[in-house]
């Protein structure tokens, strides 16, 4: 049986979490952590982890940057395994992630979804054979509310095309100011907002007379409650401190 804590448990996707754990017979939700500790639950529920003197293999968050700090604080001093879903984190937040997966094992993705992390070594495979040959663009597009622009998801899918061409990319966000030819070593980048769009990406390959294109979309918010499940049930048997991500749980699929 696997002892969880959801970080984030009263926000969207920690109730997603909350419900899709509940149907598992191999999950026991121990605690959750939220600023809002006031909300009924199944079970206990603290605005500061700390607070919570039980037992529990893994974490699993889903809150926001700022709880980082103490989220981590607990998890090293407990020695439990985490496996950090919240996106938006500052460069401050990353080295402070760094250094503490050389104390625990600590799992971090921008995004939890199986298929877009397949996604990307999609991609790298692609990059590696088309090389220059293709020019390279990605069009990413979600809901109306969304705040951020690109998202993490398409910054992700930039890197893995970056890391396998034969060059150094330099990534375009907008064309309006730019009055010139397309360079050879651009990732254009666009975003869309409207509507209800929960995620749509997309990376075009462009070439000669012909278009690859790869594309993925997210059509509800489950997914990436479910990728998280599955790499809490991945990192309950890690017991070697390190920093892991969702290439690791694909490699035991």
């Amino acid at each position: 049986m696997l002892r969880l804590i959801i970080s984030g448990c009263n926000g969207y996707m920690g109730r997603v979490v909350t419900d899709i754990t509940s149907r598992d017979p191999d999950i026991e939700v121990v605690a959750g952590f939220d600023i809002n500790a006031q909300k009924l639950s199944s079970f206990p529920v603290y605005s500061d982890p700390m607070e919570f003197g039980g037992n529990a293999d893994v974490i699993v968050d889903f809150s926001h940057p700022s709880a980082l700090d103490g989220l981590l604080r607990y998890a090293t001093a407990r020695s439990i395994a985490v496996v950090l879903c919240t996106t938006g984190y500052s460069d401050e937040h990353l080295e402070q992630i760094r250094a503490v997966s050389g104390k625990i094992p600590v799992f971090r993705s921008g995004n939890m979804s199986l298929g877009i992390n397949l996604m990307m070594d999609l991609i790298r495979r692609a990059c590696a054979v088309l090389g220059e040959q293709f020019d390279v663009e990605i069009v990413e597009r979600h809901h109306r509310r969304k705040l951020d622009a690109p998202s993490g998801t398409a910054l992700m899918l930039a890197e893995a095309a970056a890391s396998a061409l034969p060059y150094e990319a330099q990534y375009v966000y907008e064309r309006e100011s730019v009055r010139q030819p397309r360079g050879k070593t651009e990732i254009g980048i666009s975003a869309v907002r409207g509507g209800t769009i929960v995620g749509e990406h997309e990376i075009i390959f462009a070439g000669l007379d012909e278009v690859i294109e790869i594309k993925h979309t997210a059509q509800s918010r489950d997914v990436f409650a479910t990728g998280a499940v599955r790499a809490a049930k991945f990192m309950a048997r890690m017991k070697k401190p390190g920093l892991y991500d969702m290439s690791d749980v694909l490699r035991e699929v």
